[in-house]
């Protein structure tokens, strides 16, 4: 299980700072790095390296997998992902996929989510309440 300080990153803060932008986002995964506090799962790894541009951004990811605690899209994940689409659609959400199970594996490793994408906003208080 997570630890209080350690956050999943999403890959919308990963970009930020993979990037190199002078964010808010990108400063917050750059300091979670420092600390040893970064996380990531499966589904952000697809989302990265879907979007991967060029040589050095490439390298960047293959040194980052080698380094940033993996938590699994496991069974009970995908069942909270389930549960949170269909909360979301209940309450007239229809929202990215790759977020809810983002989301899901956040909530399901009892961990904070490092995130600069609105969906989140929307996802994550009924993501508390499952």
């Amino acid at each position: 299980m997570g630890t209080a300080l350690m956050r999943l990153v999403d890959a919308s803060s990963w970009i930020e700072f993979l990037r190199g932008r002078t964010s808010e986002a990108g400063l917050r995964v750059k300091a979670l790095l420092a600390k040893g506090d970064a996380a990531w799962c499966e589904m952000t790894l697809v989302e990265l390296w879907n979007g991967a541009r060029g040589q050095p951004e490439k390298r960047a990811l293959a040194d980052l997998e080698r380094e940033v605690t993996l938590y699994p899209v496991n069974e009970q994940v995908w069942a909270l992902a389930c549960s949170l689409a269909r909360a979301c659609r209940e309450n007239g959400f229809t929202l990215p996929s790759t977020d809810i199970v983002v989301a899901a594996c956040a909530r399901g490793s009892n961990l904070e989510l490092e995130h600069c994408d609105k969906h989140f906003e929307k996802i994550l208080p009924l993501a508390a309440k499952i």
